[in-house]
């Protein structure tokens, strides 16, 4: 099968999904879920992931010249964690028509030809498309702040009209104080994770954009929930995306919660 037979007839969604550590590949349930998921919509032509793990400033892309390691942007992990492959192939076209999108939109783009997907990219990868047959490149986060990344997201919005999913990969709350590993993946969150997770499920539900940029001040626990932004940040971009139509239609499509963090993710139309 070509790459060109895999390019959808719809367009394609837009994602946000919390992406969990390698021990991921062990939860038959999640895995089960992302899987289950990825088979809602269409198989796209090639996808863009922005992963919480990725801060670099100007925009910067991975590597699309020639096959390239995987980034184990973690430690302490048994070493099969580290043995894992994901050789999906690089798509060069989708990084120049980024380039192109960012570019209008003022943004200088980079190239780091040295560097592979990252865990918060190939980790629900793997589960989502097991085959690695669709080509992937990710992009970095230039900053934090939640407009500029809206904005960025927005500027990202025709990609979809040729095909792309653009997947923001974070975590909808991501405190690793609350990670007890002796409780087990299915141990009661706290009741600050229990909270953000609902506030978040009833402001995406509404649409709610604002108050989704502003949580820090709308949102409960929003600190506890996020001590740091860069596991929501994704998020922003995944809204711009969506949003460039003038509304969101924000479905949950994977809830729950590992080790008391919320993995809820959402399939925004």
């Amino acid at each position: 099968m070509t790459t060109e037979s895999l390019a959808t007839t719809k367009q394609p969604p837009v994602l946000f999904l919390s992406h969990g550590a390698p021990p991921l590949a062990d939860d038959a349930l999640w895995t089960s879920q992302l899987n289950t998921w990825s088979s809602t919509f269409e198989k796209p032509k090639d996808i863009l992931m922005i992963s919480a793990h990725w801060e670099n400033a100007p925009v910067t892309l991975s590597a699309t010249q020639r096959p390239t390691e995987l980034v184990y942007d973690f430690w302490g992990f048994p070493q099969r964690y580290y043995d894992v492959r994901y050789d999906a192939p690089q798509a060069p076209e989708l990084a120049d028509e980024v380039t192109r999108l960012v570019g209008s939109h003022g943004h200088h783009v980079e190239r780091d030809e040295e560097r592979g997907l990252d865990h918060g990219a190939y980790v629900p990868l793997k589960e989502m498309f097991p085959e690695a047959d669709v080509p992937v490149v990710q992009m970095s986060m230039p900053t934090l702040d939640p407009q500029g990344l809206f904005e960025l997201g927005k500027s990202l919005a025709p990609l979809r009209d040729r095909g792309t999913l653009i997947v923001g990969s974070g975590f909808t709350t991501h405190n690793l104080r609350w990670f007890n590993p002796a409780g087990g993946p299915d141990s009661t969150p706290p009741s600050a994770s229990s909270e953000f997770d609902h506030w978040a499920e009833e402001a995406m539900a509404r649409g709610d954009v604002d108050s989704i940029l502003d949580f820090l001040r709308k949102a409960p626990a929003a600190r506890e929930a996020h001590p740091r932004s860069e596991h929501w940040a994704p998020l922003y971009v995944a809204l711009g995306a969506a949003y460039a139509s003038g509304d969101i239609n924000a479905k949950t499509a994977i809830d729950g919660f590992w080790f008391g963090l919320s993995k809820r993710s959402w399939t925004l139309t």
